[in-house]
């Protein structure tokens, strides 16, 4: 439990870490010795698509099981959609069969988008994440909080569904077509709240809503105008739509739902007002660059920025902000933390593994895209059958591939200060030596010089002559562990050093290992 509790406060505390305003840096010190982490194995993609007869068979079994009118799903790893697949019919009554260019409503998955947009603004000086929501929707002034003391409500509550709103599925589902004036005219009459804003976690469709409205009073486009010149054409997502009429027949899927034996055919809504939290058309072929380009913003690097917004505020939109009132909860392999992120579902599972995802569910459709950063992969999936998305499916992929390809996380290389800090205490042992020139002025008030000479003379007493010093294993650019292996005993050597512009040891600690 010790562990657990560990865990999750370490959670919390990274969770409760600002973010500041990303603009590009005009320069940047030291560029030289920053090192990006790196997959080591150059066969990583092909073991991937080896997996995809495996992958395949997982989806339409999913499917089948499930009963889905058609599947189609992608896997993204480094940048490309190295294996796509589908199953079944867009069009139960042509028979028109499902590809990866047919267009599937993506529900929620629609969110994201709306949070990019909001961030590529606020990166541009044309809002702030703390101003009230009402500087820009005028409606929201007269709205009745729940306490006297509440806050007024920001736009980061509203991108963290933090607003105080009361979840609101499947009701939010079908306001999608509401025009601008009708969500206006329901905030005007007032609005309930389960909980004073900025305090708990609650999904909230109209909050997202409240952010499409916002767009368009900052930018002077709708929404939809907004997203799709400044987010989805620079990614070259150029079949994807807000209205369905605007697609041809033979390229939408139509949405089913079964009921009394039989597949009914679900109206599809017309975009409106809340598409900011739901609306948005897109195929695999297209989703798939939007994969790529969040999984593109890892690991943080000195290349030039390339996205419709700095890699910087794509992975400020993965972090964690928000702890989901059902975490800690459990999985296969353990206790695990969830919580919400910025238009993203966020979690952490015992292994450390960080997957960001959002799932999607519209009367006649399911979807779920979900990545995993330090891995570098991820995998999209949707489906025409009303709140199918293909969740579990996903998961059992991403599992499968991590198993059958032997998918590891980066692995960080030693910098090059940390390897010449390493060189420089080497040539301080086993004798010890006052050496100003590479400890900080801390060290030897946290320890005296007498007592640092005789306990390193007693180490080595114990473990003898040194035979090999190991590589240094770096936890970051400015702190790592090797070990000195000896005759008797080996040493595992940890150290830190300072953040000044010439780093400095400030910490050292020598342990005696078997």
């Amino acid at each position: 439990m010790r562990l657990l509790f560990l865990f999750l406060l370490a959670i919390v505390v990274a969770s409760c870490t600002p973010v500041s305003k990303n603009q590009p840096l005009k320069a940047v010190r030291g560029t030289d010795n920053y090192l990006s982490p790196k997959f080591t194995d150059p066969d990583r993609v092909a073991k991937i698509k080896n997996a995809a007869p495996v992958v395949d068979a997982i989806y339409q079994n999913y499917a089948e099981q499930n009963n889905f009118p058609s599947i189609t799903y992608g896997v993204i790893v480094d940048g490309q959609l190295v294996h796509s697949g589908v199953s079944g019919e867009a069009n139960l009554e042509t028979k028109q069969k499902s590809d990866i260019k047919t267009l599937y409503r993506i529900a929620s998955m629609t969110k994201s988008f709306t949070a990019m947009a909001i961030l590529k603004l606020r990166d541009e000086g044309k809002l702030n994440l703390q101003d009230p929501a009402a500087k820009y929707v005028s409606a929201l002034d007269d709205i009745t909080y729940l306490t006297s003391d509440a806050h007024r409500i920001t736009i980061q509550d509203l991108l963290t569904m933090s607003a105080g709103f009361p979840e609101d599925n499947p009701w939010g589902d079908r306001q999608l077509a509401d025009t601008d004036q009708e969500l206006i005219d329901l905030i005007s009459k007032d609005l309930s709240f389960s909980n004073a804003p900025g305090l708990e976690y609650e999904y909230s469709n109209l909050g997202f809503a409240i952010l499409g409205n916002i767009i368009k009073s900052i930018s002077g486009q709708s929404y939809q105008q907004y997203i799709t010149e400044n987010i989805l054409k620079p990614l070259q997502m150029n079949d994807s739509k807000w209205e369905y009429t605007e697609i041809p027949e033979d390229r939408l899927a139509l949405g089913y739902h079964w009921l009394n034996g039989e597949w009914v055919e679900e109206p599809i809504l017309h975009d409106g007002s809340f598409g900011a939290m739901g609306g948005l058309i897109c195929s695999i072929e297209d989703f798939s660059k939007y994969v790529a380009f969040h999984l593109s913003a890892w690991p943080p690097r000195n290349d030039p920025e390339t996205g419709p917004v700095n890699r910087s505020t794509v992975r400020e939109m993965h972090q964690l902000w928000r702890i989901n009132p059902s975490s800690p909860t459990t999985d296969d392999y353990g206790p695990l933390v969830i919580g919400y992120a910025y238009g993203l579902n966020w979690r952490k599972d015992a292994r450390g593994m960080v997957r960001v995802a959002h799932s999607g569910g519209l009367p006649g459709y399911g979807s779920e895209w979900r990545i995993y950063p330090e891995y570098g992969v991820g995998v999209v999936s949707f489906s025409n059958r009303r709140y199918g998305a293909p969740s579990n499916a996903n998961a059992k992929v991403i599992d499968t591939l991590v198993n059958l390809a032997n998918l590891k996380p980066r692995e960080l290389p030693a910098s090059d200060i940390l390897k010449n800090k390493k060189n420089a205490l080497m040539a301080n042992l086993p004798d010890w030596k006052e050496k100003p020139e590479l400890f900080a002025e801390n060290f030897y008030m946290d320890k005296a010089l007498d007592i640092r000479t005789n306990e390193v003379k007693e180490i080595f007493a114990q473990a003898g002559t040194i035979t090999e010093v190991g590589e240094i294993s770096p936890e970051n650019q400015l702190r790592g562990t090797f070990v000195i292996k000896c005759e008797k005993k080996n040493i595992e050597v940890f150290f830190t050093l300072t953040p000044e512009k010439d780093p400095m040891v400030q910490q050292l600690v020598m342990t005696l290992i078997d």
